[in-house]
């Protein structure tokens, strides 16, 4: 008798170790994730504002957490960095090699899409509120026939010319990338649909075009009041600094003022969660698609970013397409199980790939081969 109870209470001490490991594991996850970008915020300025005291938010933040390098190994500009920060992957899978060559991202490979389908599409928020309006877009994919997309290309010329800046130019010229295809004999012009176009129809809430920092944080409150009761993904994307580098320049005042902005917003963020206390379930990470060339008023080759987080485990420098992995194995998913494969990894372990770091000066020929240029209707080449 005495021997089957003993037999028994090892059996029931066997069965009962995994489930306790797999509850610590799972209280060691995060509810919720915030994923702050300030869009065009290069690493020095930040560095600099914090020695500074300038930036009280992203310093606290840092004190519980850390703040690593990050590099940028493929094109510096808004499309191709968000979707690479998003998804996890490079270009060559995406898409997405630049502003103006680009395709809808495939469906399932956002981060968005990935955690409705591991926890199930009911139980985790997925949301996005961003500053910017034409870079980071959901627009679908448009056919429209050839001789309509000529009048409307040589409008857009003509507008350009006159006014570069009028709503007119930049609407009609978002227009041009894509490729000519014959129907039935009748020739169409096709525009790709935008990067984030499949990403936004899977999710809870997609809103761009905010502009200004204020509507993006009183946005990004809402709908944390709104999502409060489930466990959520946010994106929460500022656009005032990529917008103060291209009209005052890289040095400017009003450059640092907008990353001041960001850390205000910041501030309005955390204070919310700790209103709602959630602020302890909840990881904070905060990072930019790409810097801002020295003393210039464009991103031609700024590859020097940085990532920002109270949490905790993240522990080494990385790249752009480390941080989806970051995210999606802090929620608890299995990156071995992804497909396709993702070309990043995880910031909380070791990187089994060699170190990889962005040179001081851009690489002779980087940049060529049309990878940033819009196809045209006499293109041979095809937008992936």
């Amino acid at each position: 008798m005495r021997k089957a109870i003993l037999w028994l209470a090892i059996v029931g001490l066997i069965t009962f170790l995994p489930a306790a490991a797999q509850d610590v594991q799972r209280a060691d996850r995060p509810q919720d994730v915030i994923l702050i970008g300030w869009d065009g915020a290069h690493r020095d300025h930040v560095k600099a504002l914090l020695k500074e005291d300038k930036l009280p938010n992203l310093k606290k933040l840092i004190a519980g957490g850390t703040m690593v390098d990050i590099d940028v190994m493929e094109v510096t500009d808004t499309k191709a960095g968000w979707s690479q920060i998003l998804t996890g992957y490079k270009a060559a899978v995406t898409g997405v090699y630049s502003n103006g060559r680009y395709q809808s991202i495939p469906k399932g490979y956002s981060i968005f899409e990935r955690l409705r389908e591991f926890f199930g599409t009911d139980k985790v928020a997925t949301v996005a509120t961003i500053g910017k309006k034409g870079h980071v877009d959901n627009d679908p994919p448009k056919k429209v026939p050839l001789k309509e997309w000529e009048d409307r290309q040589a409008k857009a010329k003509a507008a350009a010319a006159a006014k570069p800046d009028s709503p007119l130019a930049k609407r009609l010229k978002a227009d041009a990338g894509g490729k000519m295809v014959e129907e039935n004999g009748q020739k169409f012009w096709v525009i790709p649909g935008k990067p984030h176009f499949n990403a936004s129809q899977n999710m809870d809430v997609w809103i761009n075009g905010l502009m200004l920092d204020d509507k993006v944080g009183d946005k990004a409150l809402e709908m944390l009041d709104k999502y409060k009761d489930k466990p959520f993904f946010f994106f929460v994307h500022f656009a005032e600094v990529d917008h103060k580098g291209h009209k005052s320049g890289e040095k400017s005042k009003e450059y640092d003022d907008a990353i001041i902005s960001g850390d205000k917003q910041l501030g309005r963020i955390v204070e919310k969660l700790k209103e709602l206390k959630l602020y302890e379930k909840t990881l904070i990470y905060v990072t930019a698609d790409h810097g801002f060339d020295v003393d210039k008023k464009g991103h031609g080759y700024a590859p020097f970013v940085f990532l920002a987080t109270n949490d905790k485990k993240v522990t080494r420098d990385g790249t752009r397409a480390d941080i989806t992995p970051t995210i999606l194995d802090r929620f608890g998913l299995d990156l071995g199980k992804i497909e396709p494969k993702l070309d990043g990894e995880t910031l909380t372990k070791p990187s089994l790939l060699p170190p990889q770091k962005a040179p001081t000066t851009k690489p002779a020929g980087a940049g060529k081969k049309g990878a940033g240029k819009r196809l045209t209707a006499t293109s041979k080449a095809a937008a992936p």
